[in-house]
């Protein structure tokens, strides 16, 4: 294959394979630079002594070397002695720097081989690329998409998105969810995954807390245009969430911004999430006020603060003391991941020791 027909088989790769031809251009420059250093295997790893420009507009490629001109050759992949560089650059002389073309048509055919080796793997580079980016423009979103099908036995979904497609693995979904192929659903980005071999993929999820944050922040246009601040969010997915706002604005209600007109906001939301629950927390600088909202809707008597420990001590009346609590720990739990603080509960009339010790989940 000559020049000519190069260029004109990665124009037409680059129209098949949506890839931009800059991308297929730095990919073979890549493979030719990699094969021509397999002459020199104990320096391939050398970034300075080969290389490669590919002019697309004049469709001209050029390969070369680069050496030093020296009275004294320590390493011929990179020295030359001014007699032979006079070969290549008249007058050269010592500490010159020359350029050695290296013709394309006298690669040998192993070294012809290893370039569509090495090609082969830079379009699949620059093709994983392009999905990384294009991956990237929705991590952290909020997609609505068809379920294409169910795997009935592991109970993962697969959904439409662009023209592939993805995995919702079950453990993604909500504990009580059951999909049906056909159903529009809406998942959470939270992450892109680039694959040893295979394209990068990306994490589809209904359980991350980037859900409900990003519910909030399309449901609530105080929060979308900053009046009112998400600060927090703890979630259990499909059962609870607490959530803690807060707004610099004094006229503002941060919390009645979120529940919306006859709770309008706050139930799309919840119906978002198949029914699960959500405390609007408002948040406070102060770490006892915070504390003490985080744990409704129990009432608080006094919080302790050991700052050393990064702990609190909250004392609540004895007949609120289950509720604090939750169920199975619940609420105090996610009140603790809400605060990022410890937290230990006794009663009013019990204050020696704590009722619950929740140490281990942080």
């Amino acid at each position: 294959m000559d020049t000519q027909e190069l260029f004109a088989a990665l124009q037409m790769l680059s129209k098949e394979r949506s890839i931009p031809i800059d991308a297929l251009y730095a990919a073979l420059e890549k493979a030719i630079i990699t094969a021509v250093k397999k002459d020199y295997k104990e320096r391939e790893e050398r970034e300075d002594f080969v290389f490669c420009h590919i002019n697309g507009e004049d469709e001209t490629m050029r390969v070369y070397l680069r050496k030093n001109v020296v009275s004294e050759i320590l390493d011929d992949a990179t020295d030359i002695l001014p007699e032979q560089a006079q070969k290549y650059k008249e007058n050269a002389k010592l500490g010159d720097i020359i350029e050695i073309d290296v013709e394309p048509r006298g690669l040998s055919r192993v070294v012809a081989d290893k370039v569509k080796h090495v090609l082969r793997s830079g379009l699949r580079e620059a093709e994983n690329g392009i999905i990384l980016d294009k991956f990237a423009q929705i991590l952290g979103q909020i997609l609505t998409v068809r379920v294409a099908r169910i795997d009935h036995t592991t109970g993962d979904a697969f959904v439409e998105l662009g023209k592939t497609e993805e995995i919702l693995p079950r453990s993604a979904q909500l504990p009580e969810e059951n999909f049906r192929e056909g159903d529009l659903i809406k998942i959470y980005v939270a992450d892109v995954k680039s694959q040893e071999r295979g394209k990068p993929r990306p994490v589809l999820s209904r359980k991350d807390p980037g859900l409900v944050r990003r519910l909030f922040e399309l449901e609530v246009p105080e929060i979308g245009d900053g009046t009112v601040i998400l600060k927090d969010v703890s979630r259990e997915a499909g059962v609870r969430t607490k959530v803690s706002v807060y707004s610099d604005d004094e006229v503002v209600d941060p919390v009645g911004a979120c529940i919306g007109s006859r709770s309008q906001r706050i139930g799309r939301i919840t119906d978002t999430l198949a029914g699960e629950r959500i405390d609007i927390i408002r948040y406070s600088e102060d770490l006892a006020e915070y504390i003490s909202a985080a744990l409704s809707p129990a009432e608080v008597i006094r919080v302790e603060v050991d700052e050393a420990a990064h702990a609190t001590r909250v004392i609540v009346p004895d007949n609120q003391l289950s509720l604090a609590i939750g169920n199975k720990g619940q609420n105090v739990r996610l009140a603790a991941k809400l605060t990022g603080w410890k937290i230990d509960l006794a009663s009013e009339t019990d204050e020696k020791g704590p009722i619950i010790d929740l140490s281990k989940e942080l």
